[in-house]
């Protein structure tokens, strides 16, 4: 009896422990993938940033380059030097620059308009700019971790969303505005997204934190730290929409502040 009551202690002691060991592992892996989508998606994003306002020939003048462009069902209107706006209803943004190469591909994978790429400085035509939107949409159901980023370019042949990054329960969008002058091309203020406008003058810097979520019952804890701070920001119907699907998802926030140095003097 003695050491049939020591062996079920120890039993219980081993049980315990791989339980613990289980539910740490569990943990360690779900934030990885949080963190591994939060890169991703900082890497695409920052990579595109860094492509609007390209120019081949940075003797061209931005007006020249990227002229006036009237909104459309997807994006706000594009003033003429600008690289950078907001989208219509969704969160999230559009912008545009030239091509690099001839053909260039752009998110869709479609190649951009033909042009004289020989020549190291030459301007390529109007009709070759790369437009691209990218938007955040909500998983459907509420389901946090379905939440995604999709992009669509303007110019391709058939137009439509396609899926860069899965697992996004949430998008914010700042942009950066300032002096118009040439020599004061700084950030005085950023902006929402939902409260910009092309009056507000022409976005230098875009400012983005994202929200991600694993699947539901992967916390141990009722609350959590990452998704307090972020509720307090967050509008009345965002959280409601997130407590309502929380169901002890662990989370991770990732965001950047990416200047539009091809607009910079």
């Amino acid at each position: 009896l003695i050491a049939l009551a020591i062996s079920s202690f120890l039993i219980l002691g081993i049980t315990q422990i791989f339980i613990d060991n289980k539910r740490n592992y569990v943990f360690q892996q779900t934030q990885a993938s949080n963190l591994e989508n939060g890169r991703f998606a900082e890497l695409m994003l920052n990579d595109y940033l860094d492509k609007a306002g390209y120019r081949r020939a940075p003797s061209q003048l931005l007006e020249t380059a990227f002229p006036q462009k009237d909104a459309d069902s997807d994006c706000l209107e594009f003033t003429a030097g600008s690289a950078v706006t907001g989208l219509k209803t969704n969160t999230g943004f559009c912008i545009r620059y030239q091509p690099k190469t001839n053909e260039e591909l752009d998110c869709q994978g479609e190649a951009s308009g033909t042009f004289d790429a020989s020549k190291a400085f030459s301007e390529p035509p109007t009709s070759s700019m790369i437009v691209i939107a990218i938007k955040y949409v909500p998983g459907a159901n509420n389901k946090l971790q379905d939440g995604s980023l999709l992009c669509k370019s303007l110019n391709a042949a058939t137009p439509q969303y396609v899926e860069l990054i899965k697992g996004v329960a949430g998008l914010r969008l700042d942009f950066g505005v300032g002096k118009t002058d040439v020599l004061e091309k700084g950030v005085n203020t950023y902006i929402q997204q939902s409260s910009w406008t092309v009056n507000n003058g022409i976005i230098r810097s875009v400012r983005y934190t994202m929200l991600l979520a694993s699947r539901e019952n992967q916390r141990d804890s009722a609350d959590s730290k990452i998704l307090t701070d972020w509720l307090t920001s967050s509008t009345a119907a965002e959280k409601t929409v997130i407590n309502a699907n929380d169901k002890k998802r662990i989370y991770q926030v990732a965001g950047s502040t990416q200047t539009l140095r091809n607009l910079m003097p």
